[in-house]
């Protein structure tokens, strides 16, 4: 059914929703748009409308191909709305849930029109602080790039940082999406662009292995990841290709590249990744455990959890978008430096068995065979003491006779 957003703009359908609020086929004195209406209790925040009027003219001016502009902001009653170009296309989450993961040659494509985009963000002072696949929107009417890739545009500007009022979030809390967060912020450290610049690399991560490098299980071990794991190589990808995305996942953000840096170089890699088909690897074991591989945990599924798909709420179901803006506490010091493993679960190739489980296997084996000759042992030991029970009449009295029925007297 349609609505009215302010006086100019006209809501007919729903294009997605997220946590932040929905998305809206709309239709405005220029043509079509898409409208993001946030959520009734942030439009009813009066900070948060505050914050948004004077982020106006940053989000209204930054221009540039590869993001999805910001037309007009509506503050309308009840009504909180961010209007942006009108995208005809999906977003590379939706992309990615259907083919897994993408030839290196259009991954690296789309993630150096993404860096282009935040290269003119950072240009500008904007720091996107959500960079993740549900915030990349690949243009199907566009010319198509290295790889068949669609021309990939970079949206949700300024969302995560209008949300994070000081109201809204302590100093001792954090916003954002769990698998792409920078080592920095989950210290509590101040968003800068590098942090853009890591959440990129592991969106890159992701297309060409099909998960995320620190991502399953619980939110706080995955914020612990990010602080304390390195990531392990990717079999399969070029070394240069890889240096490049070691570079850009180091944990102190001055090692990083700055975006337009990024970009030229991932653009240097194109030629020699033309013709190299997607990766072949098993995703890692979704949470760290100190039991055998070959053992689920108690009480656990038997099937891997999806990487990166929990909750940041206790007790709430998997958000399946991952589009979160959620605040998290900021783990402790010792919360951070506790059960680190020193490097991520490496991925396997699918015709490798899983690390030690042979090992574990034949020391079960050795386990059971030990186990079973200890029963056996018991058993013949219990047989013959029941036997000899049994011949001299229960140890109670003279031996009897073995050949004699007796019958109890009345």
């Amino acid at each position: 059914m349609a609505r009215n957003i302010g006086s100019r703009y006209t809501a007919h359908q729903i294009l997605g929703r997220g946590s932040a609020g929905t998305v809206w086929l709309g239709e405005g004195p220029e043509g079509p748009v898409a409208i993001k209406l946030l959520r009734e209790d942030l439009a009813s925040d009066q900070e948060l409308v505050g914050r948004f009027v004077q982020e106006r003219t940053a989000l209204l001016g930054l221009d540039h191909p590869r993001v999805v502009g910001v037309r007009d902001l509506v503050v309308d009653g009840n009504d909180l709305a961010l209007v942006m170009e009108l995208v005809r296309g999906t977003d590379l989450r939706t992309r990615l849930d259907r083919e897994r993961r993408l030839a290196p040659e259009a991954a690296v494509a789309i993630v150096a029109d993404v860096a282009d985009a935040l290269a003119a963000a950072h240009k500008a002072g904007i720091v996107h602080r959500d960079v993740k696949p549900e915030n990349i929107l690949l243009d199907m009417e566009g010319p198509l790039g290295p790889g068949g890739a669609h021309p990939a545009l970079l949206t949700d500007f300024g969302v995560a940082k209008l949300i994070d009022t000081p109201r809204r979030t302590k100093a001792t809390r954090i916003i954002g999406t769990p698998d792409y967060l920078a080592p920095e912020i989950v210290e509590g450290l101040p968003p800068r662009a590098a942090v853009d610049i890591y959440a990129l690399a592991t969106v890159l991560y992701e297309l060409l292995a099909g998960f995320t490098p620190f991502g399953g299980g619980h939110p706080g071990a995955v914020l612990r990841r990010h602080v304390t794991e390195t990531v392990v190589p990717l079999p399969g990808i070029p070394d240069e290709l890889w240096q490049l995305l070691v570079q850009c996942l180091a944990k102190a953000p001055a090692s990083r590249l700055r975006a337009s840096e990024l970009a030229a170089r991932l653009r240097e890699q194109l030629p020699g990744l033309a013709g190299i088909p997607p990766l072949d690897v098993d995703e890692p074991d979704g949470e760290p455990t100190e039991q055998p591989y070959d053992e689920p945990r108690p009480g656990s599924p038997e099937e891997p959890r999806r990487r990166g798909a929990v909750p940041l709420v206790p007790g709430a179901a998997p958000d399946s978008n991952r589009d979160t803006h959620t605040s998290m506490r900021v783990p402790a010091p010792d919360e951070l430096a506790g059960g680190a493993r020193g490097t991520a679960r490496a991925p396997r190739s699918p015709s490798l068995r899983k690390p030690g489980a042979a090992r574990h296997k034949a020391e079960t084996v050795r386990k059971r065979r030990i186990t079973l000759a200890v029963a056996a042992v018991l058993l013949a030991a219990a047989l013959g003491v029941g036997g000899w029970m049994a011949a001299s009449g229960g140890g109670d009295g003279p031996p009897q006779d073995s050949k004699r029925t007796t019958s109890p007297e009345p």
